[in-house]
């Protein structure tokens, strides 16, 4: 008879969730196994866990996603119980039978409640049931104007995934074929319902954990509301602003979820709060959640060791789940670009480094060295902070971030900041619109960000640099010209005595006056804007701003630069990849590209230019695109797929197709030119047809 002790546990995922239950599997003596993608062979949780196997390939759906090699993978390793983590397979009931049969521990909930849950209508049907408050369902094949604002959402899924808002009736045919497309695409079934959009509305959930003997925690709630395309982006626990009527119906709420059921192990019961207060059930995610951290902060809990618990068949700790104390909040650090339609970034983390001190926690799956690529989900970290109070808590958190020294991709760590110190979230006015209507003000540039004297440190810091190279390569040439010398003073000294005439007059090699001001040119990034700072190198040796008043050179390093500015004393830590330079200072973190002095012609693109906005995947193009053909500003021409989200590219104006370099499945680097659209003002275009999307 197998035995529930759990020896040997591989975890079906990747990146930080998995170096996060290896984390507790260690605490725990648990041996631990990790599967691979063949995008992954080094990454962060590979080098983790005391096993590894390869699952061949680099696609999600030939690898993550293949359940029967992760079971393969779990068997070759003698590992004994499974663990899904989020995402992938983590909600698959025919993976966890399968795990199952294998004669495994899965790590998760009874195969039943995975597969009454998997669909969300069924699930809103059984929730009715058990008297959990809904919102009435809405049948799109008769929905009139006085039913709008309507949300779409794939029965099947998460993410955002299959996730539609439809205002305007014409509107409502095409983003029903498209959500039903997009939901086919990512979770095998097109299925997709229809119910009230609620305007101003909060994401507040409930983390329960439930064993086998009947007892049932309802460990808080959460609030998510601050999100981006459905995406959750900051969380905190407790929920803020809910009387103690509403968190009370939450919790009944999601206890009676949990248990019309039967489940077993960690959930989350995810409500939408109306701006009048009244909750209504949107899913129960059958598995941890991403932002599970802050309630085990609140509550002085490890989620995962009671996962493994109630998995080996041990009952909760106690009846009762333990009070919770203070206050939490998480946000999550991706690789993107808010400022761009948060377009997903790539390329080498070369740093990652964050604050350390009580009440501060960091969950990633990356370390500096690391590269970010294209095929999964760009989120790097999350980083979390627990105070006593709120206040405390979300100011703790946004001054580890700003302290952050993160090198590499373009981040949102500038976003999370503002978010953090913005008026409406200090003051808890949470809804899923926070990023609708405040995205323009918090990707502006920053009041209290000086780029320029940024630059400048950046520019003194290289100057020292350059000084200290040229040292050293002076002292090697010196060293060998005295060599030189001596030998010439001798053979002169022959040829004097032989011609009887003194020894010609020497001159030192001409060379450039260092004292004169010299000039430096950088492009801020990501927002493109362009410094030149001039700056001069004394006798002394040590550079010095030129043209900039009110600041002062107190001590420069290659790595290091102390200025006063205006009286004010500042620090500067400079780090240089390339012709990338990051700097770091006390309250804000800059990157520059070093530009030539001279522009280089080739560097400019034709008018009309087409270029891939990150590297991925071209999945479709407009039906008859070809060279040749007319187009419209503004058709969707070119769909690109990277890091799970697809991208249009569309037309820049009317005019005509001159060239097309981009194919189904082809692979490009961000920049690669796609295609190149003449425009013709004068021409009245035809445009090419237009599939409905389907993602």
């Amino acid at each position: 008879m197998r035995s529930d002790v759990i020896h040997t546990l591989l975890v079906a995922n990747r990146g930080e969730i998995a170096c996060r239950i290896f984390r507790t599997c260690r605490d725990l003596g648990i041996t631990t196994v990790a599967v691979y993608s063949d995008a992954d062979a080094d990454a962060l949780h590979v080098r983790e866990a005391d096993l590894a196997v390869r699952l061949p390939g680099a696609a999600p759906a030939d690898t993550y996603l293949r359940g029967d090699l992760v079971v393969a993978a779990a068997r070759a390793a003698g590992a004994d119980a499974v663990h899904p983590g989020y995402g992938f397979l983590s909600e698959n009931a025919a993976f966890a039978a399968a795990v199952q049969d294998a004669g495994l521990v899965w790590v998760g909930p009874p195969v039943k409640a995975i597969e009454l849950m998997a669909s969300k209508t069924r699930a809103k049907e059984l929730m009715a049931g058990a008297g959990v408050p809904l919102l009435a369902p809405v049948d799109p094949a008769t929905a009139g104007p006085g039913d709008l604002p309507l949300l779409l959402k794939a029965a099947a899924g998460g993410g955002g995934r299959g996730m539609r808002i439809v205002r305007e009736p014409d509107a409502l045919p095409g983003e029903l074929l498209a959500a039903a497309a997009e939901a086919a695409s990512a979770f095998g079934d097109g299925e997709v319902f229809a119910e009230p959009y609620v305007e101003r509305g909060r994401h507040v959930e409930v983390q329960v954990m439930a064993d086998a003997h009947g007892t049932v925690w309802a460990l808080g709630t959460r609030d998510c509301s601050l999100q981006r395309r459905h995406q959750k982006v900051i969380e905190e626990a407790p929920a803020p602003g809910l009387d103690d009527g509403l968190r009370t119906r939450l919790h009944e709420a999601a206890v009676a979820a949990a248990r019309a059921v039967d489940y077993r192990g960690a959930g989350t019961v995810e409500f939408l709060v109306s701006a009048e207060g009244r909750p209504y059930f949107l899913e129960m995610n059958t598995r941890l959640q991403v932002e599970h951290p802050v309630t085990e902060a609140v509550f002085g809990l490890d989620l995962v060791a009671l996962q493994l618990r109630v998995a080996e068949g041990a009952p909760l700790p106690s009846p009762e789940p333990p009070q919770p104390s203070g206050h939490a909040v998480e946000a999550r650090l991706y690789a993107e670009d808010p400022a761009r339609d948060w377009q997903p970034q790539t390329g080498a983390l070369l740093t990652l480094e964050l604050p350390e001190g009580p009440g501060l926690r960091l969950d990633t799956g990356y370390t500096g060295g690391d590269t970010i690529g294209v095929h999964y989900d760009p989120m790097i970290a999350k980083v979390i902070a627990r105070a006593p109070t709120r206040t405390e808590a979300v100011r703790l958190l946004a001054r580890a971030l700003e302290r952050a020294r993160v090198h590499g991709p373009v981040t949102n760590r500038d976003l999370l900041v503002r978010s953090l110190r913005h008026p409406d979230f200090a003051a808890a006015r949470l809804d899923t619109g926070f990023y609708d209507r405040h995205l323009a003000d918090l990707t502006a540039p920053g009041a209290g960000r000086d780029p320029a004297t940024a630059a400048l440190a950046a520019t003194l810091a290289e100057a020292v640099r350059n000084t200290q190279a040229a040292g050293v390569a002076e002292a090697v040439r010196g060293a060998g010209a005295v060599r030189r010398a001596e030998a010439a003073r001798g053979a002169e000294a022959v040829r004097g005595a032989s011609a009887g005439s003194p020894a010609p007059a020497r001159f030192g090699a001409w060379r450039n006056v260092t004292s004169q001001p010299q000039r430096k040119r950088y492009r801020s990034e990501p927002d493109g804007t362009e410094h030149e700072i001039a700056y001069r190198t004394p006798r002394t040796g040590i550079p010095e701003p030129h043209e900039t008043p009110g600041t002062r050179v107190l001590t420069a390093t290659p790595d290091r630069v102390t200025l006063e500015v205006d009286g004010v004393t500042r620090n500067f830590a400079i780090t240089a990849h390339a012709d990338r330079v990051h700097v770091d200072a006390t309250d804000a973190a800059y990157t520059f590209t070093v530009l030539p002095r001279f522009t280089d012609p080739a560097a400019h693109t034709a008018p009309g230019s087409l270029l891939a906005p990150m590297p991925g995947t071209v999945v479709r193009l407009a039906e008859g695109l070809a060279a040749g053909v007319t187009v419209e500003a503004g058709q969707p021409l070119i769909w690109l797929e990277a890091m799970k989200m697809e991208h249009r590219i569309l037309a820049p104006a009317s005019g005509t197709l001159t060239a097309l370099h981009a194919a189904p499945g082809h692979q490009v680097e961000v920049g690669a030119l796609l295609a190149v659209v003449q425009e013709d003002p004068a021409a009245t275009p035809v445009p090419v047809p237009v599939p409905e999307e389907t993602v």
